[in-house]
């Protein structure tokens, strides 16, 4: 409560005075006046006329004639969330610009404070030790840095709190005051200070360091900035706030450097620097940050709610536990010599057949079968038992024979990115999630999104064989099964220690294969990458050939096993599924499409010949008329009516490819989904209900079905503009803006949950999916690739002999194709394709 402004205002030679906090309403935990503490600040705004307008990444607060009736202040809050600039956009830093108007009569002295506490909550907010230190720097930028030791030997922090002095203002500080009453200074002295000066004393800036606090004393610092406000007149003062943490450290000891030091170091001092280049620079990132946005803002195609939701759904790539690491960073990898290395049977590590054609093809140098990659790779020894080292290994990839004109722009080097499938289920990357998610990043900073590729591509060519318990069904497993795609990469340990969901064993998923090749088709087609798509053709034939022995019965489409094996996780399938089985579908076509772009005709002819088998089936034992039955069982709810169950059509139509279904069954379908799953739960103003029985009631038969989710909803709102129901899909979206961010809805703006009961009840507040309201803009305004992507055509096929239906290649063809591939770069890149 301390992480405050306040505003001082003096006029007619200081007979009229305001003083508050600029925190309108009434806030629980004060305690009295007559306190030493926070209590005793002038808490003095009821909010009637403040107002608080979101725009992500930035926020304007109005104060309109609050505490000064004569005096308009407002503050612009920014972030430098810049799409595609991958510098600025990853430092952590927030400026915050105040506009003072004096409608008045008489000039007044206004005075804002910008009070930090040095803490971080947790364990280490009163263990003490912490310093204050005030700065002068450089442009008339000067404030003061907060040294915050860390509990349990993680990680420090340093805040920097800063304000920009300019002709007109003058900026000073007061680096240590305290909360409690044998504070040296206390923050009713503070405050009081401020009352009576304005300001504080010049000298502060030569103080120096403070003592290191005491434990249970919390140690806080105020910058103010002064100016003149003319009558009639106008004044800006900038402040801004940055903290430094430079080593980011999971729980079993791997550290890496955040990306932010690639270009400030490694130093807590960076702050400084931090501060000085956020408020030199924000006007630059406002102008960038207005000419993305513009466009959409001014088209007057789209609803209002729309504009602004899509903007503000971005907060979770920000607020979602996101970790940006410099993947060059000398400490990535390192273990903590306090942890033994982890040993793995050497029995339980393999290497895929693609791998091992890649190594002996090509100048692939592959020292590492879990987790390799071009920065934090984990090397496993081949023979003997196999030891994680602590230091990283060199692990070399074929990509950068292969340049595209976006690849050179700028730093090609992006860095490794993770973000959570939400702040309760705390796994990152969550892959069936990202799935919808992934649509945000991009359209946004794409280079991040083909590196999350790689780092799952990477994944499914590797086996950690570690045992683990699956707590749905009691039994164990493998903790990663080479040629599953996993679920998540990790929790204690990303990238080295995946599949952190243990619920069920998602190896036997039926979504996950599916939608990698999706994903790795859509971002190829998208950004026209050729290297990247040669890079991972090795990890999407290994996905599918894996898929195939879930077909049971040989019809070219896979089967569920009768327990929730795909990312409705509480919603039990029998046979064949409308949700998996449409996946199934287009992950076929999209890798019949990446097999002929990349050389690949065997294969591709194989996936179109296993399409057309599979389509039939899929058809015949779905289709009822109108809708896809949610599966081919006889429980009580094969056929429901699922909302989600054209997901497959929803992603080929979005990477540029052929419809799966011809017209009459997807608008049908589409249509049952909104007269049902839509209009049918409080007349639509609450999303798409997951599950619904052809009579119009909810599928109650789990949790998950009778949940309305608030990124399925965006995907099939997406879905329908794409079939050209374009009043049916605003409708259907809208339904989430006016539960989740409306006025009248449940308040929850900014952490948008996964889902919501039709009685509003939600589950897993700030989740991942909802992101998926990009999809809607990808669909309404198409990247130029994949407007004009090259068509396949599905129906011009070769006749392929039974012999050869499977998705599985012998040995030779795969080194014929791997030679063909050379020519899409240097003659010595070769790939397994």
């Amino acid at each position: 409560m301390a992480n405050q402004f306040s505003i001082f205002i003096s006029r007619d030679g200081g007979n009229k005075k305001y003083a508050s906090v600029l925190a309108p309403g009434q806030h629980e935990g004060l305690g009295k006046t007559s306190d030493e503490g926070i209590s005793s600040w002038g808490w003095n705004l009821n909010g009637q006329h403040s107002t608080y307008h979101a725009l992500f990444p930035r926020a304007w607060t109005i104060y309109d004639g609050e505490p000064d009736p004569d005096l308009k202040v407002s503050c612009r809050q920014i972030s430098p969330f810049v799409p595609h600039d991958y510098r600025d956009s990853s430092l952590p830093t927030a400026v915050f610009v105040y506009t003072l108007v004096n409608t008045g009569k008489e000039r007044a002295k206004v005075s804002l404070l910008f009070t930090w506490a040095n803490s971080i909550g947790g364990i280490s907010h009163l263990s003490g030790d912490h310093v204050n230190e005030p700065f002068i720097g450089e442009d008339g930028v000067s404030g003061v840095l907060l040294h915050h030791k860390t509990a349990k030997g993680n990680p420090p922090v340093t805040f920097a709190v800063a304000a920009s002095e300019t002709q007109n203002v003058n900026v000073t500080v007061l680096p240590c005051f305290g909360l409690t009453e044998g504070s040296f200074i206390t923050a009713r002295k503070m405050w009081g200070k401020m009352m009576q000066d304005g300001q504080f004393d010049r000298e502060n800036f030569n103080i120096g360091p403070s003592m290191p606090s005491s434990p249970g004393e919390t140690l806080c610092a105020a910058v103010s900035a002064s100016a003149w406000v003319e009558p009639h007149g106008k004044c800006t003062i900038a402040f801004a706030l940055a903290w430094s943490s430079p080593k980011i450290k999971f729980s079993k000891g791997s550290s890496y450097h955040r990306r932010y030091t690639k270009f400030y170091g490694i130093s807590e001092r960076a702050a400084v620097d931090l501060v000085h280049d956020a408020l030199t620079n924000y006007k630059h990132w406002e102008e960038e940050i207005e000419k993305w946005q513009s466009p959409i803002l001014e088209d007057i195609r789209l609803p209002e709610w729309y504009k602004f939701t899509l903007f503000n759904e971005l907060y979770f790539l920000v607020a979602g536990g996101t970790v940006w690491i410099d993947s060059s960073s000398p400490s990535a990898d390192v273990k903590s010599d306090q942890d033994p290395p982890i040993k793995v049977e050497s029995k339980n590590i393999k290497v895929t057949e693609a791998e091992m054609n890649c190594r002996h093809s090509t100048g692939f140098e592959h020292t590492s079968t879990s987790g390799c990659n071009s920065s934090t790779g984990v090397g496993l020894k081949q023979n003997g038992s196999s030891t994680i080292p602590r230091k990283k290994r060199s692990c070399k990839h074929f990509s950068h024979h292969l340049k595209t004109e976006d690849q050179l722009d700028g730093n090609e080097d992006v860095g490794r990115f993770l973000y959570l499938e939400g702040v309760e289920y705390i796994m990152w990357c969550t892959y069936d999630v990202h799935f919808y998610a992934s649509f945000a990043l991009l359209e946004l900073f794409p280079k991040i999104e083909l590196n999350i590729q790689r780092d799952f591509a990477k994944a499914v060519l590797s086996e950690d064989g570690r045992k683990v318990k699956f707590l749905a069904e009691g039994n164990y497993g493998i903790r990663k099964v080479r040629g599953a795609v996993p679920h998540d990469l990790g929790t204690h340990d990303p990238w080295n220690e995946m599949n952190a969901y243990n619920i069920h064993d998602t190896s036997k998923w039926k979504d996950l294969n599916s939608k990698f090749v999706l994903q790795v088709y859509r971002d190829f087609a998208a950004t026209g990458d050729m290297a990247f798509g040669i890079e991972v053709w090795p990890a999407v034939r290994t996905a599918m050939e894996y898929m195939e022995q879930f077909d049971r019965d040989d019809d070219g489409l896979i089967e569920n096993d009768g327990f929730p094996d795909q990312t409705y996780d509480a919603w039990t399938v029998h046979g064949v599924s409308a949700y998996c089985g449409c996946l199934w579908l287009a992950a076929l076509q999209a890798a019949a499409a990446m097999a002929q772009r990349l050389g690949d005709k065997f294969f591709a002819e194989t996936c179109k010949t296993k399409f057309f088998s599979a389509k039939s089936a899929f058809e015949k034992k779905l289709w009822n008329g109108s809708y896809f039955n949610y599966d081919s069982g006889s429980s009580s709810n094969s056929k429901s009516i699922q909302a989600d169950q054209l997901a497959g059509q929803w992603y080929t139509s979005s990477s540029g490819l052929g419809p799966i279904f011809d017209e009459f069954k997807t608008r049908s379908s589409l249509q049952k989904i909104f007269d049902f799953n839509v209009m049918k739960v409080k007349g639509g103003r609450m999303g798409a209900v997951n599950g619904m029985h052809p009579n119009g009631k909810v599928d109650e038969s789990c949790m998950q079905s009778r949940e309305v989710w608030t990124g399925v909803t965006y995907a099939v709102a997406a879905n329908m503009l794409l079939a050209g129901m374009e009043e049916e899909a605003f409708t259907t979206a809208e339904g989430i803006f006016i539960a989740g961010w409306s006025e009248e809805g449940f308040g929850y703006w900014f952490q948008t949950p996964e889902g919501w009961t039709t009685n509003g009840h939600y589950r897993s507040l700030i989740y991942m999916r909802p992101l998926a309201i990009w999809s809607m803009q990808w669909v309404l305004s198409p990247p130029k690739a994949i407007i004009e992507a090259p068509k396949i055509n599905m129906m011009d096929r070769i006749v392929i002999s039974p012999a050869t239906f499977s998705l599985s290649l012998p040995e030779t063809r795969v080194r014929k194709i791997a030679n063909k591939t050379a020519c899409f770069g240097n003659s010595s890149l070769q790939c397994t394709c």
